[in-house]
Protein backbone atom coordinates (compact mmCIF):
# COMPACT_ATOMS: atom_id res chain seq x y z
CA UNK A 1 0.00 0.00 0.00
CA UNK A 2 1.27 3.37 -0.69
CA UNK A 3 2.86 6.05 2.32
CA UNK A 4 0.39 8.37 2.92
CA UNK A 5 1.09 11.55 1.93
CA UNK A 6 3.35 13.85 4.18
CA UNK A 7 4.16 17.13 5.04
CA UNK A 8 7.22 18.74 5.00
CA UNK A 9 8.59 21.55 7.20
CA UNK A 10 10.80 23.96 6.20
CA UNK A 11 12.87 25.96 9.12
CA UNK A 12 14.23 29.24 6.65
CA UNK A 13 13.25 31.05 3.42
CA UNK A 14 16.24 32.31 2.11
CA UNK A 15 17.38 30.67 -1.43
CA UNK A 16 17.85 27.04 -1.16
CA UNK A 17 14.36 26.51 1.23
CA UNK A 18 12.46 28.64 -1.68
CA UNK A 19 13.52 26.41 -4.40
CA UNK A 20 12.68 23.32 -2.39
CA UNK A 21 9.41 24.27 -1.25
CA UNK A 22 8.63 25.97 -5.13
CA UNK A 23 9.78 22.24 -5.93
CA UNK A 24 7.60 20.58 -3.36
CA UNK A 25 4.58 23.10 -4.14
CA UNK A 26 5.12 22.04 -7.83
CA UNK A 27 4.74 18.05 -7.19
CA UNK A 28 1.83 18.79 -4.75
CA UNK A 29 3.45 18.17 -1.50
CA UNK A 30 2.39 19.43 1.23
CA UNK A 31 4.58 21.78 2.77
CA UNK A 32 5.38 24.89 4.83
CA UNK A 33 8.08 27.64 5.20
CA UNK A 34 8.49 29.36 8.62
CA UNK A 35 10.65 32.23 8.42
CA UNK A 36 12.47 34.47 10.81
CA UNK A 37 12.09 37.77 8.92
CA UNK A 38 8.90 39.87 9.85
CA UNK A 39 8.38 40.72 6.18
CA UNK A 40 9.20 39.17 2.42
CA UNK A 41 10.82 42.53 2.19
CA UNK A 42 12.88 42.12 5.20
CA UNK A 43 15.84 40.58 3.62
CA UNK A 44 15.94 42.63 0.28
CA UNK A 45 19.66 43.38 0.51
CA UNK A 46 23.24 41.95 -0.83
CA UNK A 47 24.80 41.95 -3.99
CA UNK A 48 24.53 39.68 -7.19
CA UNK A 49 24.58 35.87 -7.69
CA UNK A 50 26.76 33.75 -9.95
CA UNK A 51 24.51 30.71 -11.02
CA UNK A 52 26.38 28.26 -12.71
CA UNK A 53 24.41 25.58 -15.08
CA UNK A 54 24.30 23.29 -11.98
CA UNK A 55 22.15 26.05 -10.40
CA UNK A 56 20.80 26.99 -13.16
CA UNK A 57 18.68 23.33 -13.78
CA UNK A 58 18.07 23.20 -9.89
CA UNK A 59 16.01 26.38 -10.68
CA UNK A 60 14.10 24.84 -13.90
CA UNK A 61 14.05 21.60 -12.17
CA UNK A 62 11.89 23.46 -9.27
CA UNK A 63 10.21 26.32 -10.07
CA UNK A 64 6.59 26.24 -12.40
CA UNK A 65 7.83 27.18 -15.73
CA UNK A 66 6.27 31.12 -15.92
CA UNK A 67 8.79 31.62 -12.74
CA UNK A 68 11.63 29.98 -14.31
CA UNK A 69 10.89 32.60 -17.05
CA UNK A 70 10.59 35.06 -14.60
CA UNK A 71 14.07 34.13 -13.13
CA UNK A 72 15.82 34.23 -16.87
CA UNK A 73 14.04 38.40 -16.92
CA UNK A 74 16.35 38.82 -14.09
CA UNK A 75 19.39 37.69 -15.24
CA UNK A 76 22.29 40.08 -15.95
CA UNK A 77 24.29 40.55 -19.30
CA UNK A 78 27.30 39.21 -18.08
CA UNK A 79 27.90 35.13 -17.21
CA UNK A 80 29.85 34.77 -20.64
CA UNK A 81 33.19 34.06 -18.65
CA UNK A 82 35.55 34.45 -15.71
CA UNK A 83 38.63 36.35 -15.65
CA UNK A 84 41.80 36.64 -13.97
CA UNK A 85 43.88 40.48 -13.41
CA UNK A 86 46.67 41.86 -11.65
CA UNK A 87 46.55 44.94 -10.11
CA UNK A 88 47.35 46.69 -12.85
CA UNK A 89 44.64 44.89 -14.45
CA UNK A 90 46.56 43.41 -17.27
CA UNK A 91 44.71 40.24 -18.11
CA UNK A 92 46.42 37.21 -16.70
CA UNK A 93 43.48 35.02 -17.93
CA UNK A 94 39.79 35.24 -19.14
CA UNK A 95 38.36 31.74 -19.46
CA UNK A 96 35.18 31.68 -21.11
CA UNK A 97 31.69 30.21 -20.57
CA UNK A 98 30.44 29.63 -24.11
CA UNK A 99 29.14 26.25 -25.66
CA UNK A 100 29.92 24.87 -28.75
CA UNK A 101 28.00 26.84 -31.29
CA UNK A 102 29.18 30.09 -29.54
CA UNK A 103 26.12 30.87 -27.43
CA UNK A 104 25.28 30.01 -23.66
CA UNK A 105 22.44 27.71 -23.18
CA UNK A 106 19.30 28.96 -21.58
CA UNK A 107 19.75 26.76 -19.30
CA UNK A 108 22.76 24.77 -19.06
CA UNK A 109 24.65 27.91 -18.64
CA UNK A 110 26.39 30.71 -16.02
CA UNK A 111 24.34 33.70 -15.19
CA UNK A 112 24.18 36.72 -13.25
CA UNK A 113 21.50 37.69 -10.89
CA UNK A 114 20.62 40.29 -8.48
CA UNK A 115 19.70 38.12 -4.83
CA UNK A 116 17.01 40.72 -4.57
CA UNK A 117 15.21 39.89 -7.40
CA UNK A 118 15.78 35.83 -7.14
CA UNK A 119 14.18 35.86 -3.83
CA UNK A 120 11.23 37.52 -5.36
CA UNK A 121 10.92 34.97 -8.13
CA UNK A 122 11.55 32.31 -5.48
CA UNK A 123 8.80 33.87 -3.11
CA UNK A 124 6.22 34.42 -6.01
CA UNK A 125 3.34 32.26 -5.49
CA UNK A 126 4.24 30.69 -2.00
CA UNK A 127 1.83 33.23 -0.27
CA UNK A 128 -0.05 30.34 1.30
CA UNK A 129 3.40 28.16 2.30
CA UNK A 130 5.60 30.98 4.00
CA UNK A 131 4.79 32.18 7.78
CA UNK A 132 6.94 35.39 8.31
CA UNK A 133 7.53 36.27 11.52
CA UNK A 134 8.53 32.89 12.90
CA UNK A 135 11.30 32.50 15.01
CA UNK A 136 12.98 28.22 15.40
CA UNK A 137 13.65 28.04 18.65
CA UNK A 138 13.45 23.57 19.07
CA UNK A 139 12.12 21.05 17.48
CA UNK A 140 11.03 17.46 19.22
CA UNK A 141 10.07 14.33 18.26
CA UNK A 142 6.59 13.50 18.89
CA UNK A 143 5.33 10.14 20.28
CA UNK A 144 3.59 8.84 16.83
CA UNK A 145 7.52 9.90 15.09
CA UNK A 146 6.46 13.22 13.84
CA UNK A 147 8.58 16.29 14.06
CA UNK A 148 7.14 19.69 15.96
CA UNK A 149 8.87 22.84 15.30
CA UNK A 150 8.83 25.35 18.32
CA UNK A 151 8.55 29.09 17.92
CA UNK A 152 9.71 31.85 19.90
CA UNK A 153 5.89 33.01 20.05
CA UNK A 154 4.43 30.16 21.63
CA UNK A 155 3.26 28.57 18.34
CA UNK A 156 4.76 25.22 17.30
CA UNK A 157 3.79 23.47 13.38
CA UNK A 158 4.24 19.39 12.79
CA UNK A 159 5.57 17.72 9.73
CA UNK A 160 6.58 14.33 9.06
CA UNK A 161 10.30 16.18 7.72
CA UNK A 162 11.72 18.76 9.24
CA UNK A 163 14.28 20.85 6.91
CA UNK A 164 16.65 23.11 8.42
CA UNK A 165 17.42 25.87 5.56
CA UNK A 166 18.17 28.32 8.42
CA UNK A 167 21.71 29.53 7.05
CA UNK A 168 25.27 29.63 8.84
CA UNK A 169 24.02 30.06 12.08
CA UNK A 170 21.48 27.51 11.59
CA UNK A 171 19.59 26.49 14.88
CA UNK A 172 18.29 23.41 13.51
CA UNK A 173 22.08 21.89 12.70
CA UNK A 174 23.11 22.57 16.15
CA UNK A 175 20.24 20.13 17.87
CA UNK A 176 20.86 17.88 15.33
CA UNK A 177 24.48 17.91 14.75
CA UNK A 178 25.99 19.83 18.09
CA UNK A 179 29.56 19.01 16.88
CA UNK A 180 29.26 20.41 13.71
CA UNK A 181 31.53 23.85 13.57
CA UNK A 182 31.31 26.75 11.48
CA UNK A 183 34.42 28.97 11.82
CA UNK A 184 35.53 32.31 11.45
CA UNK A 185 38.63 32.06 8.97
CA UNK A 186 40.07 35.11 9.48
CA UNK A 187 39.58 36.15 6.15
CA UNK A 188 37.59 39.41 5.62
CA UNK A 189 36.26 41.14 3.03
CA UNK A 190 34.72 44.90 2.04
CA UNK A 191 32.22 45.03 -0.42
CA UNK A 192 30.74 47.93 -2.17
CA UNK A 193 28.88 49.28 -5.14
CA UNK A 194 28.91 51.79 -7.87
CA UNK A 195 25.79 52.87 -10.82
CA UNK A 196 27.16 52.04 -13.75
CA UNK A 197 27.49 54.98 -15.70
CA UNK A 198 29.35 55.92 -18.40
CA UNK A 199 32.09 57.07 -16.46
CA UNK A 200 32.10 53.90 -14.66
CA UNK A 201 32.09 52.03 -17.30
CA UNK A 202 35.16 53.77 -18.78
CA UNK A 203 36.99 52.20 -15.82
CA UNK A 204 36.43 48.93 -16.38
CA UNK A 205 37.93 46.19 -18.65
CA UNK A 206 35.78 45.26 -21.38
CA UNK A 207 35.83 41.76 -20.47
CA UNK A 208 34.43 42.81 -17.57
CA UNK A 209 31.07 43.31 -19.55
CA UNK A 210 31.50 39.54 -20.72
CA UNK A 211 32.21 38.14 -17.25
CA UNK A 212 33.41 39.00 -13.90
CA UNK A 213 36.62 38.66 -12.44
CA UNK A 214 39.35 38.46 -9.50
CA UNK A 215 42.03 40.50 -8.94
CA UNK A 216 45.25 39.09 -7.89
CA UNK A 217 47.65 41.26 -5.94
CA UNK A 218 50.50 40.46 -3.39
CA UNK A 219 50.67 41.07 0.05
CA UNK A 220 47.78 38.75 0.51
CA UNK A 221 45.53 40.99 -1.01
CA UNK A 222 42.59 40.18 -3.81
CA UNK A 223 39.57 41.83 -5.47
CA UNK A 224 36.60 40.21 -6.83
CA UNK A 225 34.58 42.62 -9.51
CA UNK A 226 31.95 42.22 -11.05
CA UNK A 227 29.18 44.28 -13.75
CA UNK A 228 25.47 43.61 -13.54
CA UNK A 229 24.21 44.48 -16.53
CA UNK A 230 20.10 43.85 -17.39
CA UNK A 231 19.15 42.21 -20.46
CA UNK A 232 16.40 43.92 -21.34
CA UNK A 233 16.54 47.27 -19.07
CA UNK A 234 15.81 47.26 -15.58
CA UNK A 235 14.30 44.17 -14.56
CA UNK A 236 9.99 43.69 -13.88
CA UNK A 237 10.35 42.02 -11.21
CA UNK A 238 7.18 39.79 -9.92
CA UNK A 239 5.82 38.53 -6.46
CA UNK A 240 4.42 39.35 -3.59
CA UNK A 241 5.90 42.52 -2.64
CA UNK A 242 3.80 44.41 -5.88
CA UNK A 243 3.94 43.89 -9.96
CA UNK A 244 5.54 47.28 -10.12
CA UNK A 245 8.57 46.04 -8.33
CA UNK A 246 9.32 49.01 -5.86
CA UNK A 247 6.54 48.44 -3.22
CA UNK A 248 8.04 48.41 0.43
CA UNK A 249 11.21 48.55 -0.39
CA UNK A 250 13.50 50.66 1.37
CA UNK A 251 15.10 54.05 -1.24
CA UNK A 252 18.74 52.48 -0.85
CA UNK A 253 17.50 48.85 -1.46
CA UNK A 254 15.76 49.78 -4.89
CA UNK A 255 18.79 50.47 -6.65
CA UNK A 256 19.63 46.85 -6.94
CA UNK A 257 17.29 45.80 -8.75
CA UNK A 258 16.60 49.13 -11.20
CA UNK A 259 19.64 49.80 -11.95
CA UNK A 260 22.79 48.55 -13.70
CA UNK A 261 25.64 48.38 -11.64
CA UNK A 262 29.30 47.33 -10.80
CA UNK A 263 30.36 45.94 -7.62
CA UNK A 264 34.01 45.31 -5.65
CA UNK A 265 34.85 42.61 -2.91
CA UNK A 266 38.30 43.57 -1.46
CA UNK A 267 39.80 40.41 0.77
CA UNK A 268 42.42 40.40 3.43
CA UNK A 269 43.45 38.68 6.36
CA UNK A 270 41.42 40.57 8.98
CA UNK A 271 44.57 41.77 11.32
CA UNK A 272 45.56 43.47 7.51
CA UNK A 273 43.14 46.32 8.15
CA UNK A 274 44.89 47.60 11.61
CA UNK A 275 41.11 48.02 12.56
CA UNK A 276 40.82 49.23 16.00
CA UNK A 277 36.96 48.24 16.66
CA UNK A 278 34.90 45.44 15.09
CA UNK A 279 34.44 46.43 11.27
CA UNK A 280 30.33 45.12 11.80
CA UNK A 281 30.25 48.45 13.52
CA UNK A 282 32.02 50.74 11.01
CA UNK A 283 30.07 53.20 8.11
CA UNK A 284 30.74 52.68 4.76
CA UNK A 285 32.64 55.49 4.52
CA UNK A 286 35.39 54.40 7.08
CA UNK A 287 35.62 51.27 5.69
CA UNK A 288 35.87 52.44 1.91
CA UNK A 289 38.90 54.63 3.09
CA UNK A 290 40.75 51.55 4.55
CA UNK A 291 40.44 49.57 1.20
CA UNK A 292 41.72 52.77 -1.09
CA UNK A 293 44.99 52.56 1.96
CA UNK A 294 45.98 49.12 1.29
CA UNK A 295 45.65 49.35 -2.84
CA UNK A 296 47.74 52.21 -2.73
CA UNK A 297 50.00 51.27 -5.73
CA UNK A 298 47.00 49.31 -7.69
CA UNK A 299 45.92 50.87 -11.20
CA UNK A 300 44.01 54.52 -10.85
CA UNK A 301 41.00 53.15 -12.29
CA UNK A 302 40.37 50.20 -9.83
CA UNK A 303 41.03 52.80 -6.85
CA UNK A 304 38.50 54.89 -8.55
CA UNK A 305 36.05 51.83 -8.44
CA UNK A 306 36.40 51.80 -4.85
CA UNK A 307 36.48 55.51 -4.48
CA UNK A 308 33.43 55.74 -6.44
CA UNK A 309 31.06 53.50 -4.21
CA UNK A 310 28.03 54.44 -2.45
CA UNK A 311 28.94 54.44 1.17
CA UNK A 312 25.95 52.97 1.75
CA UNK A 313 26.40 49.64 -0.10
CA UNK A 314 30.14 49.36 1.96
CA UNK A 315 29.73 46.50 3.61
CA UNK A 316 32.28 44.30 5.60
CA UNK A 317 31.58 40.35 5.05
CA UNK A 318 33.29 38.22 7.64
CA UNK A 319 34.41 34.73 5.76
CA UNK A 320 33.44 31.87 8.03
CA UNK A 321 33.49 28.05 6.57
CA UNK A 322 31.78 24.92 7.66
CA UNK A 323 33.97 22.12 9.36
CA UNK A 324 33.23 18.65 6.96
CA UNK A 325 31.61 15.86 9.98
CA UNK A 326 31.48 12.68 9.55
CA UNK A 327 28.13 11.00 7.88
CA UNK A 328 25.38 10.89 10.85
CA UNK A 329 22.58 8.58 11.59
CA UNK A 330 19.85 9.32 9.29
CA UNK A 331 16.50 11.43 11.00
CA UNK A 332 13.40 12.89 9.67
CA UNK A 333 14.99 15.92 10.18
CA UNK A 334 17.82 16.65 7.68
CA UNK A 335 19.95 20.42 6.34
CA UNK A 336 20.65 22.40 3.23
CA UNK A 337 22.53 24.87 1.98
CA UNK A 338 24.66 27.17 4.55
CA UNK A 339 22.75 25.41 7.35
CA UNK A 340 25.53 22.04 6.73
CA UNK A 341 28.03 23.31 4.53
CA UNK A 342 28.71 27.10 4.71
CA UNK A 343 31.39 27.94 2.55
CA UNK A 344 33.96 30.36 1.63
CA UNK A 345 32.60 32.70 -1.73
CA UNK A 346 35.97 31.94 -3.54
CA UNK A 347 34.83 29.85 -5.82
CA UNK A 348 31.08 31.45 -6.16
CA UNK A 349 29.46 27.98 -5.86
CA UNK A 350 27.32 28.47 -2.16
CA UNK A 351 24.35 29.46 -3.53
CA UNK A 352 24.44 26.44 -6.57
CA UNK A 353 25.33 24.34 -3.91
CA UNK A 354 22.47 25.23 -1.97
CA UNK A 355 19.85 25.49 -5.17
CA UNK A 356 21.43 21.73 -5.75
CA UNK A 357 20.49 20.19 -2.37
CA UNK A 358 17.05 21.59 -2.72
CA UNK A 359 16.84 19.92 -6.18
CA UNK A 360 17.93 16.74 -5.06
CA UNK A 361 16.01 16.65 -1.87
CA UNK A 362 12.77 17.55 -3.59
CA UNK A 363 13.36 14.72 -5.84
CA UNK A 364 13.91 12.18 -2.78
CA UNK A 365 10.64 13.71 -0.79
CA UNK A 366 8.41 13.30 -3.95
CA UNK A 367 9.58 9.53 -4.65
CA UNK A 368 8.81 9.24 -0.69
CA UNK A 369 5.28 10.99 -0.46
CA UNK A 370 4.50 8.97 -3.68
CA UNK A 371 5.26 5.82 -2.24
CA UNK A 372 8.58 4.73 -4.63
CA UNK A 373 11.02 4.67 -1.50
CA UNK A 374 10.60 4.32 2.15
CA UNK A 375 10.72 8.10 3.74
CA UNK A 376 14.04 7.82 5.94
CA UNK A 377 15.77 5.68 2.65
CA UNK A 378 14.81 8.86 0.63
CA UNK A 379 16.34 11.56 3.11
CA UNK A 380 19.62 8.94 3.82
CA UNK A 381 19.93 8.77 -0.22
CA UNK A 382 19.81 12.70 -0.18
CA UNK A 383 22.33 13.26 2.80
CA UNK A 384 24.67 10.40 1.54
CA UNK A 385 25.18 12.16 -1.86
CA UNK A 386 25.05 16.06 -0.18
CA UNK A 387 27.71 15.24 2.73
CA UNK A 388 30.04 14.11 -0.89
CA UNK A 389 29.48 16.63 -3.12
CA UNK A 390 28.68 19.24 -0.29
CA UNK A 391 31.95 18.91 2.07
CA UNK A 392 34.12 19.05 -1.45
CA UNK A 393 32.64 22.11 -2.19
CA UNK A 394 33.89 23.38 1.47
CA UNK A 395 37.60 21.98 0.68
CA UNK A 396 37.62 23.68 -2.49
CA UNK A 397 36.02 26.91 -1.03
CA UNK A 398 38.83 26.96 1.62
CA UNK A 399 41.75 26.14 -0.34
CA UNK A 400 40.85 28.77 -2.51
CA UNK A 401 40.44 31.62 -0.06
CA UNK A 402 43.67 30.46 1.44
CA UNK A 403 45.39 30.94 -1.97
CA UNK A 404 43.86 34.16 -2.23
CA UNK A 405 44.76 35.56 0.92
CA UNK A 406 48.62 33.61 0.62
CA UNK A 407 51.37 36.24 1.11
CA UNK A 408 53.50 33.53 -0.91
CA UNK A 409 55.43 36.03 -3.53
CA UNK A 410 56.64 33.06 -5.24
CA UNK A 411 53.69 30.89 -5.30
CA UNK A 412 52.35 34.07 -6.68
CA UNK A 413 54.84 34.49 -9.28
CA UNK A 414 54.15 31.10 -10.57
CA UNK A 415 50.41 31.03 -10.49
CA UNK A 416 50.40 34.36 -12.86
CA UNK A 417 52.82 32.77 -15.51
CA UNK A 418 51.07 30.04 -15.70
CA UNK A 419 47.70 31.80 -16.40
CA UNK A 420 49.76 33.58 -18.76
CA UNK A 421 50.78 30.93 -20.52
CA UNK A 422 47.14 28.72 -20.42
CA UNK A 423 45.86 32.14 -21.33
CA UNK A 424 48.13 32.05 -24.81
CA UNK A 425 46.77 28.31 -25.63
CA UNK A 426 43.05 28.29 -26.16
CA UNK A 427 43.02 23.88 -26.52
CA UNK A 428 44.67 23.97 -22.83
CA UNK A 429 42.80 26.73 -21.31
CA UNK A 430 39.38 24.49 -22.55
CA UNK A 431 41.17 21.56 -20.84
CA UNK A 432 42.47 22.97 -17.58
CA UNK A 433 39.26 25.42 -16.75
CA UNK A 434 36.52 23.79 -18.35
CA UNK A 435 34.04 22.88 -15.78
CA UNK A 436 35.77 26.47 -13.46
CA UNK A 437 32.37 27.34 -11.61
CA UNK A 438 30.33 24.45 -12.08
CA UNK A 439 30.18 23.28 -8.63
Amino acid sequence: MPNAPFRVVIIGGGIGGLCLAQGLKKAGVDVAVYERDRTPSARLQGYRIHINPRGSRALHECLPPRLYDAFIATVGKSGGGYGFFDEWLRELLFVENYGANGKPDPIDSHKSVSRIALRRVLLDGLEDVVHFGKEFARYEEASDGRIVAHFGDGTSATGDVLVGADGGNSRVRRQLLPHAERVDTGILAVAGKVALNDEVRALLPPKLFVGPASVMAPKGLGMFVAVHEFDRGPARLVGPLGDDGSAGLPKGLLFDDTQDYAMWAFTARREKYGFRRAPEGMDGSALRDAVLSMTEGWHPRLRDLVQKADPSTVTPLPIRSSVPVERWETKNVTLIGDAIHSMTPMRGIGANVALRDAALLCHNLVAADRGEKPLLAAIGDYEGEMVRYGFEAVRASMKAAQQATSENAVALAVAKCAFRLINSVPPLKRVVFGGMGDG
